[in-house]
C-alpha cells in the first residue's frame, strides 16, 4: 500500500489519532490524510486540564496545541472538527459522518481506517448525576465548565474518586480557595499504588485540609433545598447540592467531580463488528491492526499487553497512545517494528507530595499468584552532607529470578528519576543485579554515589543471595513461636517509641552483647529505615543465629503498613533475665 497514493482516514485526534497522522505525513507526502473529530479541538493537552483547573497554567491557550489551520500549514492535514463518524462499513471501506453544525451526513472512503475513539468517562447510575453542579474532566469544555462553577462563586466541592486525575482536581479546587472532600470505594487513595506506598499522599491530601474519605462512595446527589437532610434543625453548612455517601453522611457542595474511572469507547468498533478483548477494548495485533486488516485502532480503546506479566491489558494513559500512532503509521508504510508491552508507568503530584510508579504493583502480582520479592528503603534525594536532602520512599518488586517486576516511590524531589531508571530497567529485562550496576549521574547536589536505584538493587541482590532476609509489618501478629524482636537503634531512639515487647541492643553494641540475645529461637531485627538492622542480621548470621530476618523498611515502612500498632516508649531493659548467654 506504501508503493501508492492512498487515502488514510482518522477517526479522532488527541494523542494517539494526531500521533498517527503526524507520523503518516512525515513518511508519505502524497498520501491523502483526514482526520474527523466530532468534538471542536482536534490536538489538546488533556494532562494539562487539572493546572489550567488551578491556575498554574493560566492562559487557556496554552493547553491548545493545534488547530486544524496549524495542522494543514505544517503537515497538510485534512482535519474537520465537529464532524462524527456514526458508522463504519468495512466491507465497502467507508465510514459515515455527522456535521453536527448542521446535522447532515455523508459518506467517507477510506483504503486505511485509523480508529482513535479513545475512552469515555464513568458516571455511576445513581440518582442527581445530571444535575448542572455534577461533573467530569476529560475535554477542554470540561476544564471551561469547571472553572466557570468556581468562577461564579462555588465553596465547597466533593471529588468522587481518588485516583489520579481525581487528586489533581482536588489539589487545583484548594488551589482555587474551596473546600474539598476526597470519597473513594477503595480502602486507600491512589488505588493502583500499594497500601504503604499511598498513605504519604493522604498525608499530604490531609494536611492541605482536604477532607479523605475512603471505603466509601457517593450514592445520590439531590438539590439542597434547605431542608434538613436527617429531619434535624439545619445549621450547618450549605451547598447547591447535597451529596450522599453509602455510610450514611451527607456533604452539601456546590460542584462535584465524577473521576471514578473510564471506559474504553468501542460503540463504533462493536457495530462494525471488530473483535473486542476480554476487557472490552479493540483487539489488535503487533502492528495495531484489528481484526479487519484495513483498520487500525490505536490509544485508550485499544488492548495492550502488559509488560511484566504478559496478559492482556486496559492502560489508558497519553504515552501508550502516543507511541501506538507512531508504531501504526510505521506499519501502514512499511517501516519495521511495531507496538511494544505497556508498564504503566505514571506520576503525580499532590501538594508537596509526589507518587509515581511503574510495573506491576506487589498486590497485583499477589493477586495473579505471581512469586515475587520486596524491598523498601528510605534514602535522600541527594548526597545527606549536601543542604535540602529529601527523603524518598522507595518499593523494588522483583521476581525469584531477579528480574525487575516494578517500582513505587514517594517523596518530594527525585520520585521521577528513580522510577524513569527503573522503568528503563524493566523494558530492557533488567535484573536486580544490574540496577545494582547502574553509573548514574553523580555531584553532591543531584545524588549520591551509590544512587537510590542502586541501594535498592543491592539490597534485592542480597537478598536473593541469602544475604539478607526480610520480614514485614504484616507478620508482627504471626511471628515464629518464641521469636525475639531486637531493636538495633539507639537507647535514646527506642525511649521515644519502639514495638511492644522488643528488645534494645544498638547494632554497635552487639558484638559485645551477643549473650543477651536468647540461643537457638528466631530474631527478628528492626531499626528506623532498615540499614542498621541489615548489619546487625549479619553479625548474627556470623555468629551463630541462623534464623534473622531485617524489618523491610524499619520503622518508616512499619508505621505505614501497620497504623495500628502502638509504639511503646521508655528506656529500654537491661539484659534479659534468665536468657541464656550463646556459645559461639
Amino acid at each position: 500500500m506504501a508503493d501508492r497514493i492512498m487515502k488514510v482516514v482518522v477517526v479522532g485526534g488527541v494523542a494517539g489519532g494526531m500521533s498517527f497522522a503526524a507520523r503518516a505525513r512525515r513518511l508519505s507526502e502524497e498520501a491523502e490524510i483526514v482526520v474527523l473529530e466530532r468534538d471542536e479541538y482536534v490536538s489538546f493537552a488533556n494532562c494539562g486540564l487539572p493546572y489550567h483547573l488551578a491556575g498554574e497554567i493560566p492562559d487557556r491557550a496554552s493547553l491548545l496545541l493545534h488547530t486544524p489551520a496549524s495542522l494543514a500549514a505544517s503537515l497538510a492535514l485534512d482535519v474537520r472538527t465537529g464532524h462524527e463518524v456514526v458508522s463504519v462499513d468495512t466491507a465497502n471501506r467507508s465510514v459515515r459522518v455527522l456535521r453536527r453544525a448542521d446535522g447532515t451526513e455523508y459518506d467517507e472512503a477510506y483504503d486505511a481506517l485509523v480508529l482513535s475513539t479513545g475512552a469515555t468517562p464513568l458516571v455511576p447510575p445513581i440518582p442527581g448525576v445530571d444535575l448542572p453542579q455534577v461533573r467530569v474532566l476529560r475535554t477542554v469544555p470540561d476544564v471551561d465548565g469547571l472553572r466557570a462553577l468556581v468562577e461564579a462563586g462555588a465553596r465547597r466541592a466533593v471529588v468522587a474518586g481518588a485516583g489520579f486525575i481525581g487528586l489533581e482536581v482536588a489539589e487545583a479546587l484548594r488551589h482555587r480557595g474551596l473546600e474539598v472532600a476526597v470519597v473513594d470505594l477503595a480502602d486507600q487513595v491512589l488505588p493502583p499504588l500499594d497500601p504503604e506506598m499511598a498513605v504519604a499522599v493522604e498525608q499530604a491530601l490531609v494536611g492541605a485540609g482536604v477532607d479523605v474519605r475512603t471505603s466509601t462512595s457517593v450514592t445520590a446527589v439531590e438539590p439542597d433545598d434547605g431542608t434538613p437532610a436527617d429531619g434535624t434543625a439545619d445549621d450547618g453548612p450549605r451547598g447547591a447540592v447535597r451529596v450522599r455517601l453509602s455510610d450514611g453522611a451527607v456533604l452539601p457542595a456546590d460542584l462535584v467531580l465524577l473521576s471514578v474511572g473510564v471506559r474504553p469507547e468501542t460503540t463504533l468498533a462493536r457495530a462494525a463488528g471488530l473483535t473486542l478483548g476480554e476487557r472490552g477494548t479493540v483487539h489488535v495485533d503487533e502492528h495495531l491492526r484489528t481484526s479487519d486488516p484495513h483498520v487500525y485502532a490505536v490509544g485508550d480503546a485499544v488492548e495492550v499487553v502488559d509488560a511484566v506479566t504478559g496478559a492482556p491489558a486496559a492502560v489508558p494513559l497519553a504515552g501508550p497512545a502516543n507511541r501506538q500512532g507512531r508504531a501504526a503509521a510505521n506499519h501502514l508504510f512499511g517501516r519495521r517494528g511495531g507496538r511494544t508491552p505497556v508498564l504503566g508507568t505514571a506520576i503525580v503530584r499532590v501538594f508537596d507530595t509526589v507518587a509515581a510508579s511503574t510495573g506491576r504493583s506487589e498486590k497485583a502480582l499477589r493477586q495473579a499468584g505471581i512469586a515475587h520479592h520486596v524491598v523498601h528503603l528510605h534514602p535522600g534525594h541527594h548526597a545527606g552532607y549536601y543542604p535540602g536532602a529529601r527523603a524518598l520512599h522507595l518499593k523494588l518488586v522483583f521476581a525469584p529470578d531477579g528480574r525487575v517486576l516494578g517500582a513505587q516511590a514517594t517523596g518530594s524531589e527525585g520520585v521521577d528519576k528513580r522510577i524513569d531508571v527503573v522503568a528503563t530497567a524493566i523494558r530492557a529485562g533488567m535484573t536486580v543485579e544490574d540496577l545494582a550496576e547502574l553509573e548514574l549521574a553523580y555531584a553532591p547536589p543531584f545524588g549520591s554515589a551509590k544512587d537510590p536505584v542502586n541501594m535498592a538493587g543491592f539490597m534485592a541482590s542480597n537478598v536473593l543471595a541469602g544475604d539478607l532476609t526480610v520480614w514485614r509489618g504484616r507478620d508482627l501478629g504471626t511471628l515464629p513461636g518464641g521469636a525475639v524482636l531486637l531493636d538495633a537503634r539507639s537507647p535514646k531512639e527506642f525511649a521515644a517509641g519502639h514495638l511492644p515487647g522488643a528488645l534494645n541492643i544498638p547494632h554497635t553494641d552487639l558484638r559485645a552483647r551477643l549473650a543477651e540475645v536468647p540461643a537457638g529461637v528466631p530474631v527478628r531485627v528492626y531499626c528506623a529505615s532498615g540499614f542498621r538492622s541489615y548489619l546487625a542480621l549479619r553479625v548474627l548470621r556470623q555468629s551463630g543465629w541462623d534464623d534473622v530476618a531485617s524489618l523491610s523498611g524499619g520503622l518508616a515502612t512499619f508505621r505505614l503498613e501497620r497504623p495500628d500498632v502502638t509504639l511503646e516508649t521508655g528506656a529500654p531493659d537491661r539484659p534479659l533475665v534468665g536468657s541464656a548467654p550463646h556459645s559461639r
